[in-house]
């Protein structure tokens, strides 16, 4: 069993991250990095070095909000560890690339790790795509940021995505399904006052030919919506629940269990085994070409505790 720990030990970890590697009897999980958490189930440390010092891993899995997590890889990497990097892996396409080269020279694994690539639709999507004319695309993301991300101050600063946290998730399925690469023609960005991160957003994208519009929404209540659809001569491909149910045609595809973070895991153990990385800057980078063409506007305050 591969000795691995996690650092970064909030929400997405406790829930996502420690399941699946409990699951895997590849791996062991022996301990995790979070100056802020305090010891349950696993033990934590308040730092890599005491990690290290209390049962040497052989990886990590960054869970860190996204600001620090470069800053934490290359340490890892610096020690020899493989590195599982959660989405998405950095900040900027430069910082990526980067590690990357640190992991190569060093000899590590490096695992740009979207865990929405390995929902139970995607790779039956991918599959019925191949070979087929697209005619268009519809992003719809719209999730309520008071339920998935209670009182994370983090998203909404510098660094913190706003809702492209969740978005980058359905461009991430986007280029894992379409054939073309995707390129972002303009995009609207709602900020709230006070705030740097947009809490809404609307892209226009395009694949060749092919339009795409994405509607990224964090202020949602009601039922939540994670669907990609997709337009095609032989009837709508819609991946529903973010890719976890597929439809083709009006008709339900079967496509087993949803779960992603034990494929996640899976795959970085394979990656390990054949000593190879697998880093994948392509729905990073359209999230920057959406920033950086992005026109802001300003929209009401938002608080997570509402008066």
């Amino acid at each position: 069993m591969l000795p691995i720990g996690i650092i970064g030990y909030g929400k997405i970890a406790r829930d996502q991250h420690v399941p699946a590697i409990d699951a895997d009897d590849r791996f062991r999980l022996t301990g995790a990095v979070d100056p802020h958490a305090v010891s349950g189930a696993v033990p934590v440390h308040p730092d890599l070095a005491a990690l290290l010092a209390a049962d040497a891993p052989a990886a990590v899995a960054i869970c860190t909000p996204p600001a620090a997590r470069v800053a934490v890889a290359r340490e890892a990497i610096a020690a020899g560890l493989h590195v599982l990097l959660e989405k998405p892996p950095g900040l900027t396409l430069a910082e990526v690339a980067d590690l990357e080269t640190l992991a190569r020279d060093a000899g590590v694994t490096l695992f740009t790790a979207w865990h929405s690539q390995e929902a139970a639709g995607v790779d039956a999507a991918r599959a019925w795509l191949a070979g087929r004319v697209i005619e268009a695309v519809r992003v719809i993301w719209k999730e309520d940021i008071r339920v998935w991300h209670p009182g994370q101050e983090w998203i909404l600063e510098a660094g913190g995505f706003g809702v492209f946290d969740p978005g980058i998730n359905a461009l991430s399925i986007l280029t894992d399904i379409l054939p073309m690469p995707l390129a972002v023609e303009a995009a609207g960005l709602a900020v709230p006052k006070g705030r740097t991160q947009p809490i809404a957003a609307t892209l226009a994208l395009r694949g060749g030919a092919v339009p795409v519009s994405v509607e990224l929404d964090f202020l949602h209540e009601g039922v939540q919506r994670w669907d990609i659809e997709i337009d095609t001569p032989d009837g709508m491909l819609k991946l529903a629940m973010g890719g976890a149910e597929l439809t083709i045609a009006g008709k339900a595809v079967p496509v087993g269990r949803n779960v992603e973070y034990q494929r996640l895991y899976a795959r970085f153990a394979d990656l390990m085994a054949r000593g190879e990385s697998d880093v994948d800057p392509a729905p990073l980078r359209l999230v920057a070409e959406a920033l950086e063409l992005g026109v802001r506007h300003e929209v009401e305050a938002f608080a997570f505790d509402i008066p």
